[in-house]
Formats: structure tokens, C-alpha cells, sequence
């Protein structure tokens, strides 16, 4: 993937010093490009590992709103073809009757679209590839970051030192800056795993997401294209409980597709195959701030939350939306990206709502794990109310779409 004159470009003090070039960073990197911002992405993948065939099996749900954003940075047309809209969504518990069905009206659109994250991944790195104002340093090891009054740096173990206004970190949960900030952060581990895997069956899945709650967590059948010969295909994502996660990834392939039978009942029809599969423990976590001098954390770096909405890249991806608009207003009155007046502003638009974003899911979590007959006749109960009071689903809907709350333009149509 050329980058130009990549020598002269690592002298350059950029606006930006991204740490982590995945999918929120390069997002990130690529929206402040198109409001004619420059930055330095640095990332210690190898982007030809991150996009090879069968690295990664996993799939994400986009939201209406991040889909808008794509749409603005430019990369919506190439993604389009590789996008299984989600039409509607069915939750129940355990698939007991008192089943919620989200189905919006038909002008309202989707509620999403699904693509493989090695597809977002290509998108995201082809147009970072060709786009003048983004310095890519991949395979890169950082082994001092710096921060003053005056601007940031990280130098590389190759002996580069790349400088800019503003550091960005987008590396993830385990985010190294964060850490060495001093940013302190709430967190607990639910205890369990994530066990993903891709899906053949006999019967379309009509563009219906299905999350079926268990006590041991939520099991979630997600759509996907299908086939060039007409193979239906989903991906699988099935919480377990931490001490069965690895005996799980074990099973040989027909006791794997025996026990996802037992779980989704015949909504698919039958598993004919099954992919490669994968475990991710999963946790939670908020930091009590997301800026500090000349810092600012998105994605993961910031909040990191239960996968049982779908939503962690979204959130993500509104701290991209907000934090570009927010240095974009600023660089239109003269005001340098680390400035601690925009950081504030940051601070205030994402701070709350990743928060209350995060308790939800954390909150849905913790009621679909209670067991027994009575907590799951209560939760069905809710289920009936919510899904005879149009007012309630539309809200529920538009949380999904990513649609309420105080949008970043880029995030709109």
C-alpha cells in the first residue's frame, strides 16, 4: 500500500498523532481528512495480516447513523455490495412465547447492516492508503509518548519520532496511553466469553437479527449474505459462561452445531456448517474522563461495553463524529487542536451519553441473567408491554439506528 514520500511526511507536525489504526482510528483519520486535517497514524499490525482471508470471523452490526458517516468520508459506495441490511430484530427469552419484534415502518429504512470486519477493515485501509493528509506508520512499536504545553510526540522503536498537535488514542481496551495518563477507569469482568463463529443453514434468515436470552447470557444470530451458490449464511455470537468458554471452542464441529441447534430452535432451519470459531472475554469499562492535556481517548480507549446491542463500533464511532465536528468548529476561529477549550467540549458531548450507553447495556445484561421462572415470566411480561406500545419500540428503534440523542453532523444524512 504506497504512501508517498513517507520520510518527509514523518517530519511533518501534524493536527493529529493517532495511536491505533483500527477500525475507530482510521475512521477517525480519515473523517479529519475530509475536513482538511493531517494526521499520523500509528499502529503495530501488520495491515496485510488484519485483512487476509480467515483472520478474523467476526462481524459487526453498523448503525444507520455510522453508515451515514461512512457515507460522508466517502467509503459507503465500495462497502455497499458487501452490506446485509438488518430489517428487523426479534428478542426473546429463551424462546418462550412474549417474543419483541423491532420492525420499523417501511420509510423508515433499516435498522442496520452487517459486514465482515475483514471488509470494513479493506475499506477503511485502501482509502487511508490514498489519502495525502494520512501519514500510515504500520508496524510500529511506540516506546515513548509525549505530551507538553506546546504539542505531542511518539517516538518509534525504529528511532522516528512523529509529532503532532493533539494525541488521539484508539487502541483499545488495554490502551497503553490511557493508562500511562493516569486515566482512572471503572471496570468489572462479567466472567464470561464471547464464542463467535459464521453459519450455513437451511432457511433464509430474511434479514431478521434474532438475540435469544439465557440466563448464561445472550446467544445472537446476526445476517449475513448469502453465498455465490445461494448458501444461507449468519454469524453466530454466544455468551458462555467463562469456565465453559474454552470447552465450547473445543467441541468437534457436531457437537458445536448440536448444542447451537438446541438454542436457536428452528428459526434458521438446520446448521449445515459451521466456520472457524473464536472466544473474547468480555468486560466492562468507563473511564472517568476521556481528555487530558493534549489528549483525547476514542473507542475502546474510552468505554468498553457488552457486545448484546451490537453498538461498541458505533459508540465508537460518535466519539469520531463528535470529536472531528468539534475540531473542525475550532480550526475555523484559529484554535489549535490540543486546545483545552475544545477538549472540554469533547469531554462534555461524549462523556455522558458513551456513559449512559454503557450502563443500559450493562443493565440489560444483568436482567436477562436472572434465573429462574419468575424473572423470566417478569422479563416476558415487559417484553408484551413494550411491544404493544408503538411510542416505546420507535425509542428502542432509534437507539439501535443510532439516530436519538445530540448527533455529530457527520453522522447524519
Amino acid at each position: 500500500m504506497a504512501q508517498g514520500d513517507v520520510s518527509k511526511a514523518d517530519g511533518e507536525t501534524r493536527d493529529l498523532l493517532i495511536l491505533g489504526g483500527g477500525l475507530v482510528g482510521m475512521t477517525l483519520a480519515l473523517a479529519a481528512a475530509k475536513q482538511g486535517m493531517s494526521s499520523h497514524v500509528i499502529d503495530r499490525a501488520d495491515p496485510a495480516e488484519l485483512t487476509k482471508e480467515g483472520f478474523d470471523d467476526r462481524a459487526t452490526a453498523i448503525s444507520t447513523a455510522s453508515w451515514h458517516l461512512f457515507s460522508n468520508i466517502g467509503i459507503a459506495d465500495g462497502l455497499e455490495p458487501f452490506a446485509c441490511d438488518i430489517a428487523s430484530i426479534a428478542v426473546t427469552d429463551q424462546n418462550r412465547p412474549g417474543r419483541l419484534d423491532f420492525t420499523p415502518a417501511a420509510d423508515e429504512g433499516t435498522l442496520g447492516r452487517m459486514f465482515p470486519n475483514r471488509r470494513l477493515r479493506l475499506a477503511l485501509f485502501e482509502a487511508a492508503a490514498d489519502e495525502p493528509l494520512i501519514n500510515w506508520a504500520s508496524k510500529a512499536e511506540i516506546i515513548e509518548r509525549q505530551r507538553s504545553e506546546y504539542g505531542v510526540a511518539a517516538v518509534l522503536a525504529d528511532g522516528r519520532k512523529l509529532k503532532g498537535r493533539l494525541m488521539v488514542a484508539a487502541e483499545g481496551r488495554q490502551s497503553p496511553t490511557r493508562d500511562g495518563a493516569g486515566i482512572s477507569l471503572a471496570k468489572w469482568d462479567y466472567k464470561h466469553r464471547a464464542v463467535i463463529a459464521g453459519l450455513t443453514h437451511s432457511k433464509p434468515h430474511n434479514n431478521v437479527a434474532w438475540e435469544i436470552f439465557y440466563p448464561a447470557g445472550p446467544f445472537a444470530l446476526l445476517p449475513l449474505n448469502d453465498d455465490a451458490d445461494g448458501t444461507h449464511r449468519s454469524s453466530l455470537v454466544w455468551t458462555v459462561s467463562e469456565e465453559d468458554g474454552k470447552a465450547v471452542t473445543k467441541l468437534g464441529d457436531r457437537a458445536f452445531m448440536a448444542e447451537v441447534q438446541k438454542r436457536m430452535g428452528d428459526h434458521l432451519g438446520e446448521i449445515t456448517s459451521v466456520g472457524m470459531r473464536s472466544s473474547w472475554p468480555l468486560g466492562f469499562h468507563h473511564t472517568a474522563k476521556i481528555t487530558d492535556e493534549r489528549l483525547a481517548l476514542i473507542g475502546d480507549a474510552a468505554h468498553g461495553i457488552h457486545p448484546i446491542a451490537g453498538q461498541g463500533l458505533n459508540l465508537g464511532i460518535r466519539d469520531v463524529g463528535a470529536l472531528v465536528e468539534v475540531l473542525r468548529d475550532g480550526a475555523r476561529i484559529g484554535l489549535d487542536p490540543g486546545d483545552a477549550q475544545l477538549l472540554k467540549r469533547y469531554e462534555n458531548w461524549r462523556g455522558l451519553d458513551s456513559f449512559m450507553v454503557a450502563l443500559a447495556t450493562d443493565g440489560l445484561t444483568r436482567l436477562f441473567g436472572v434465573p429462574g421462572k419468575t424473572a423470566s415470566a417478569v422479563r416476558r411480561l415487559g417484553m408484551t408491554a413494550v411491544q404493544r406500545t408503538p411510542m416505546l419500540k420507535g425509542f428502542f428503534m432509534d437507539e439501535a439506528r443510532g439516530v436519538s440523542g445530540d448527533l455529530p453532523e457527520l453522522l447524519q444524512a
